[in-house]
């Protein structure tokens, strides 16, 4: 009889280890994805404000990836970015932000990752092709 009670109780123990795996896999699966997309230089503060939301409206929940291409970049440069801009991006990419910028408009603006704000990384194929890539991975697309 008790050899049937310490088997019971490995296999709900065990039982219970798959169910904790699974429900935070679950967890992390059932995390909201966005990918934001940015080409307009004058939507730059509009976009930076509707990121904020995002982590606060979902408590931090969320992951974003924040796509650069085209006009938009030149915001982003740390010695032309304003105050503001450069503030609140940062409060963000601490927040856990991913910026990308276009490789494709780095090149030809002539702007190293350097030139730009920390926290940047380079979609080396492109800020359009990274975006379907996210959008592949299940990201949720916006662009505001």
């Amino acid at each position: 009889m008790l050899r049937r009670d310490v088997f019971r109780a490995g296999l709900a123990g065990v039982g219970g280890f798959f169910g904790l795996r699974q429900a935070s896999a679950a967890a992390a699966e059932d995390r909201l994805k966005v990918a934001y997309h940015l080409s307009d230089p004058d939507k730059v503060n509009f976009v930076l404000g509707n990121i904020k939301n995002h982590y606060e409206g979902t408590g931090g929940n969320v992951e974003v990836v924040l796509v650069v291409h085209g006009p938009a970049l030149a915001a982003f440069k740390a010695k032309s970015a304003s105050g503001a801009t450069s503030s609140r991006f940062a409060g963000l990419v601490q927040q856990g932000l991913v910026p990308q910028a276009c490789g494709n408009t780095m090149h030809g603006m002539d702007i190293a990752l350097t030139d730009l704000l920390a926290g940047f990384q380079v979609a080396e194929r492109g800020g359009v092709v990274k975006l379907a890539e996210l959008q592949r991975q299940g990201y949720v697309y916006l662009r505001p």
